[in-house]
Parts: structure tokens; sequence; C-alpha cells
């Protein structure tokens, strides 16, 4: 399968179990990478027969930004989800979504997650 990806995708979001967390914005980074079948648009070179990764960021950073998960992991399944369910082209999606500085020492923290439609 071939695969469309977005490296780095950086936003700020309310996430995490402290007190504080749910009262500031934190950064947080999105790694994507979208199995899909890129031969159409590689033979035709044809936008409409490929998955739309800017429509596909700024789709993931309505999201996040609008969210106040406590958990990393519920909201790599959010973003999972709606990518799965918004964009039709998509066969699988692999999502990281990272906290850098969330913990002393560690430059980033986080979860990564691959959800299919056939799952």
């Amino acid at each position: 399968m071939d695969q469309v990806f977005i490296s780095q995708l950086e936003t700020y979001c309310i996430i995490g179990i402290n007190r504080w967390e749910r009262e500031v914005l934190q950064k947080v980074c999105l790694d994507l990478v979208l199995e899909c079948d890129c031969r159409e648009a590689g033979e035709k070179d044809d936008v409409s027969a490929a998955v739309d990764y800017k429509a596909v960021a700024k789709e993931v950073l309505q999201l996040v930004e609008g969210s106040g998960f406590l958990l990393v992991e519920a909201l790599a399944e959010a973003v999972a989800q709606r990518i799965l369910q918004n964009f039709p082209r998509v066969a699988a999606v692999q999502v990281t979504v990272s906290k850098p500085g969330a913990v002393r020492f560690a430059r980033e923290v986080g979860v990564r997650i691959t959800r299919s439609r056939q799952a």
C-alpha cells in the first residue's frame, strides 16, 4: 500500500490530567501516515484522484485545536476516526501524537496508533 504522510504538524490544545493542564494551551505534534492507493493519481497527474493532504491537515487541526481530551490516546483515536470518516481514499492511518517537554529529561512523549477500515 502506498502512503501519504504529514510530518510534525504542530498546534496547541487543552490536553492532560493535571489541573494546570486544563487551563493552558499546550503544544502537541502530530505525525500522520495515510495508507492509500496513489497509482491513479500518479498515472493521471490528477488531484481529484489523490488524498488531499492539505484538507487532511486542516481537518485535523480544526479537531485538535477545539478539543479538550485528558489523554493523548483519546486525541489520537479521535484524529484517526475523523480521517477514516472523512477521507474515503484512506484505507488505514497511523497517528502519532506527542507532547514536547511533558516529561523531564525527555524531548517528547506520546502515543502512536494504527487504525484501518477493516478493523
